[in-house]
């Protein structure tokens, strides 16, 4: 416990110095100085994120909670779809970490296909998983870019139950598709019991009540309980357009 309360008096002071920080005074010369530097950092990450992605073939991103447990259902149904999609003739990109992260790279590994990792540097949760190919694990400092890459190089997206980074991933795809900056690709949610709560608050108040997205719009993700169920309907979307991996 003491433990415990140690760490967020720390996470306390630290934030603190943060917002200090962002109200010192700064010359243009400090400003134009940092900001000229972390756009170099930005850079060379988008430069081996692409050097890298660039060559893993077709893949699904798997996105989901780092603090799911093995013995969780939704792990083990992760762990399935993974290596479900490489039967199929898909690699596997998670964003590296535990928890579904490590279900869908185990998933992968187990069946002898490709297992990316996006790993981001966070000061909790985040630690790579050993499922990873050692060649296809990228550490990122900037959530944007890692973004980037979940959303150029994957072919459909599968969202297990997770928090606020399994929804801000989520949204970004569906907001790219809706606004065509991408083309449309399969979203498969998997966990009625967690995902139709929301959708029902989309459709009952974004939809009907606030008139701020188009019904259309809900047809860009389904939902569904089963492993085999969500890599169909991922089959089916490219099997009409008589495309399949090329692994």
């Amino acid at each position: 416990m003491r433990q415990q309360t140690n760490g967020q008096t720390a996470l306390a002071i630290e934030d603190e110095q943060r917002l200090r920080k962002a109200f010192v005074d700064k010359d243009w010369n400090e400003i134009k100085i940092a900001d000229s530097w972390q756009i170099f950092k930005v850079m060379a990450e988008f430069v081996e994120g692409f050097e890298k992605m660039s060559k893993i073939g077709p893949c699904v991103s798997i996105f989901g909670s780092a603090r799911t447990k093995p013995d969780n259902p939704y792990y083990q149904m992760a762990e399935e779809i993974a290596a479900k999609l490489v039967r199929h003739g898909y690699g596997v990109i998670t964003g590296g970490g535990p928890g579904i992260m490590e279900a869908g790279n185990k998933g992968a590994r187990a069946e002898g296909g490709k297992s990316v990792g996006l790993n981001i540097e966070l000061p909790f949760e985040q630690t790579h998983n050993i499922y990873i190919d050692q060649d296809k694990c990228i550490d990122f400092d900037y959530f944007f870019v890692r973004k980037v890459m979940f959303v150029k190089y994957a072919q459909a997206f599968v969202g297990m139950p997770g928090g606020f980074g399994t929804l801000d991933e989520l949204f970004e795809a569906m907001t790219l598709i809706q606004t065509k900056k991408i083309s449309r690709f399969p979203i498969v949610l998997v966990g009625t019991a967690y995902w139709n709560g929301l959708f029902q608050w989309i459709t009952d108040v974004m939809l009907h009540e606030e008139h701020n997205i188009s019904a259309e719009d809900l047809n860009l993700v389904h939902i569904v309980d089963d492993a085999s169920e969500a890599v169909k309907i991922i089959d089916d979307f490219y099997h009409k357009y008589l495309l399949s991996p090329n692994f």
